[in-house]
Order: structure tokens, then sequence, then C-alpha cells
């Protein structure tokens, strides 16, 4: 295409690898060790495509970007930076930049994004958005590995638009963390940010919990209730475990995006639903949609953006980051202050981290704690890894065991407590009556005090089971049929 490229770094391996690769590809190329050459090339109106690092000799490569989108609004920009914080890539992408790539780069990466930016339509060049989000003193994600730079992309991308999104994860990968990133350095900042758990909400409250109600809407709504809809009117409602959200109310929620309006439970008036949605899951919801329990076109609503946060297992290399961050954070508390050598990160890296991000910072909270030591050394991390693993295995045998294990168990405990003291007789009329109170009572509660239904559940006559509650003075619901 015989276009000339502007290759902006202090370093000179970098341009001389750059400047090889993209003459190759047929373009010319002008190189420079700092910010003033740069910049006096862009106001000669030489150039068709920049490509700059952030921290030059004589200046910041991001300063500079609003400054050459001023003077020439048409010519592409593409940022390289050292400095691969979420934040780097907000600046760049709100600034008027192109294309953000972290070092260290792939040259095949680079080398694309000069081709797109040489081959895009001109009119596809915009000046970047008004008024700049304030970088926060404290990072919103912790993280420098390619699994979270491909994040980072995407959420710069995002932050200046409405779109919606949808953040999979699992659980403790810091979902809530990227919605609040969108929310905070986005154009609706100044606005609530609502976060609403869908599985932490009964299901006979949750159109209540969203939309709000009337007065008088249902027994004890005595005044109107402020739904989460219009709690964040003009913000952003992050919508968490949006897999555990009922049939029923996927169903009024897709109604609300696609007609952007929502109706109080009672009410008869619509409200105008001005927020934008991001919404969280750790589920598969295509395989909640094949079973029947998602709604497929609610799906598709919501994943406009789709935005996949890695396991903390697969970001090994950021573990010693978040940890340092998570120990600065506990000593702002009122903790002791604690440095992690070499050795300790070391093992921290090979553990599995099945709870995430989350696991690691309670690690942190724990061994500050319980240890005095200012230095958290490999021993320190052995022993609260090892008892934190023999908690967990514990915790999951007693999860995975059949019902039957499971009274086997408190059996051979019973046992082993009374042993040289076990009743004289009588035993199994205790053992079956120790049992049979909790599953009828356990029955009665599933099935809302419903004699009919728990009769049918547990396979008796409903005479039967009316005189074994009566027998166990276990009395129904009043009114339960």
């Amino acid at each position: 295409m015989n276009k000339t490229v502007l290759v902006a770094d202090d370093d000179r391996a970098i341009r001389m690898v750059l400047s090889q690769a993209l003459a190759e590809r047929g373009h010319q190329v002008k190189a420079a060790a700092n910010a003033a050459t740069l910049w006096q090339w862009v106001k000669n109106g030489e150039g068709d495509v920049i490509v700059t690092d952030v921290m030059m000799p004589d200046g910041d490569g991001l300063d500079l970007v609003p400054r050459i989108k001023a003077e020439r609004p048409d010519i592409p920009i593409i940022v390289m930076s050292a400095q691969n914080t979420i934040l780097t890539a907000i600046k760049a992408t709100e600034r008027g930049a192109f294309e953000y790539l972290p070092k260290p780069f792939d040259l095949g990466a680079l080398t694309a994004a000069v081709e797109r930016a040489l081959t895009r339509p001109r009119d596809s060049v915009t000046a970047p958005p008004p008024g700049e989000a304030t970088a926060q003193d404290k990072l919103p994600i912790i993280g420098r590995s390619a699994a979270m730079q491909e994040i980072y992309r995407v959420v710069a991308r995002l932050v200046g638009t409405d779109m919606t999104a949808l953040i999979h994860g699992e659980s403790g990968t810091g979902k809530e963390l990227v919605a609040r990133a969108l929310h905070d350095f986005g154009r609706r900042r100044e606005r609530p940010f609502v976060a609403v758990n869908m599985a932490a909400i009964p299901r006979e409250l949750i159109e209540s919990e969203l939309f709000g109600h009337e007065k008088g809407a249902f027994t004890g709504a005595v005044q109107r209730g402020i739904g989460k809809f219009e709690a964040a009117a003009g913000g952003t409602l992050f919508l968490d475990e949006i897999g555990d959200m009922p049939l029923e109310a996927q169903t009024r929620l897709l109604r609300v995006l696609q007609s952007g309006e929502f109706t109080p439970v009672g009410g008869r008036t619509p409200i105008r639903a001005d927020v934008r949605i991001v919404a969280a899951t750790h589920r598969d919801l295509r395989q909640l949609i094949q079973q029947g329990r998602f709604r497929e076109d609610l799906y598709y609503r919501l994943n406009v953006v789709p935005i996949t946060l890695p396991p903390l297992r697969d970001r090994a290399e950021d573990i010693p980051d978040l940890a340092r961050h998570f120990l600065e954070q506990i000593a702002t508390e009122g903790l002791p202050a604690k440095t992690l050598d070499p050795e300790a990160q070391a093992l921290l890296k090979k553990h599995r981290w099945p709870g995430n991000v989350r696991e690691l910072e309670n690690l942190m909270r724990r061994i500050s704690v319980l240890y005095s030591e200012p230095n958290i050394d490999a021993r320190i991390v052995g022993e609260q890894l090892r008892a934190q693993e023999q908690a967990t295995s514990a915790g999951a045998r007693a999860t995975d065991e059949t019902l039957g294990q499971s009274v086997e168990r408190h059996l051979r405990a019973y046992f082993e407590a009374h042993e040289g003291a076990l009743p004289a007789r009588g035993l199994y009329d205790r053992i079956l009556h120790e049992i049979e109170r909790p599953l009828l009572a356990i029955s009665m509660e599933a099935t809302r005090g419903n004699q009919i239904r728990a009769a049918d559940l547990l396979g008796l006559n409903r005479n039967t089971l009316r005189k074994k509650l009566r027998e166990l003075e276990l009395q129904p619901t009043r009114g339960a049929r």
C-alpha cells in the first residue's frame, strides 16, 4: 500500500524490530526515540498511522494522543505500554487511540493492528468522547497477564458505550469488579451503580425487588416500594447470578429490555428504564437453555458483549501482584504491614485456587491475623494452604456422601461416644424416631404445610401422616389441607 508508519519508542531494539516487520509488508517507516520528533512529524503532515510507546524520555505518549487528534483527527494511533493495567487501556481508548497493545507485544498482533488502521473507512475515526474519566488511586482490577490484558481491552472499548454486557466466570473471579469498572469509567459514572444478586432473592419477591410495587399491590405492601430499576435510574444495574432468575421474572425482564419500560407490581403507568444493564453468571447459560431453565431470547438480549473472566489458576503470574495488593489493603485497615518473600510467592503460584481471587484474599487476611512475623515465608503459606485443603476436603466429603453414608457416619459417632454406656433396649425405635421427626418436619416445610402433597411425597396415607404429625407434636400450618 506504500503507506508511512510513524514509530515512537525509546527502546532501539523495538524500533528496529518494528521497522523491519512493517517494511517487509511494504510500508515506509519513520522511527523516533522521543515524543518531540513524533510531534514534529505530525505537524508537518507526515505519516498515515502512528505506533507510539507511553513512557518516553521527554513525555507521556498518552498525553500526546489528544494533541495529535486535535491536530490531525484522521490519523489512527496505536498505543503500546509496559504499564499494562486497566487504567492504561481505558485512558488510551478515551483519549482517542485506535488500538491499545500491552508490552511485551505480539509482533503479529501489532502488524495486524497497523493493517486494520490503514484499511479502515475514513469516517470511522472519531474524536475522543467528551469528559475523560478521572483515574482512581487504586486499580479496580489487578493483573498484568495476557489473559487479563484482553479483558482490559474489551472494558476500555465498552466504557464509552451503553451496550449490555454479560460477564461469565467462576465464583470469586471478580465479576462485580469488572461491572463496577464499566460503570466507574463510563458515561454514567455520576449516577448510581446498583447491584442485585438473583440467587439471594426469594422467587416470590423478585419482581417487586426489580420493578417496585404500588401501595396495596399485595399483602404487606403498605406503601409504594422503589425497585432496583428505578433506584438505578440514569446509572448501571448489575444483575449478578442471572442464571438463578426464575423463568417468570426472565419473561418480564425480557419485555423491559425490548420496550425500555417497566411497570411496578400492581401499577398501570409504565416507567422509562433509563439504565445500563450488566449481567453476570457462573453458570453455563446455554446448558440452562437446553434444560428449559433460561430463555434463549433473553440470553441473546443480555449477551451483546460477552466478557469471560479467567480463573486464577489460568493467570498464576498475577498472584504475587494480587497478594501484595491485598496485604497493602489489609495494612490500611489497622493490621501490621507484611511482605511476601519469593519462595512464598512461588508456592502461591502452584496452588489450584478453586475459590479464585476471593480465596487468595481470604488467605492473606487469615495470615495477617494469625502470624506476627512481618515477612510471610513459604512455611507460613504452606501451613495455611494445608489447613485450608484439609478443611475443604472434609467439607467435600460431607457434601458428596449419600444419605445412607451420612446416617452411618452419625451412628458410628453415636456408638463411639456411648461406648460402655449404651441403652439397655429400645435403640431401634429411638433411632427411627430421631430420623422420622426431621423427615416429616422438612417434608411439611417443603410442601408449605400441604398435607396432601406431603403424604404423596412420603408415600404415606394422608390419615397416617396426620396421626404421625400429632404423635410427634408437629403442628401443620394453620389453614393447611
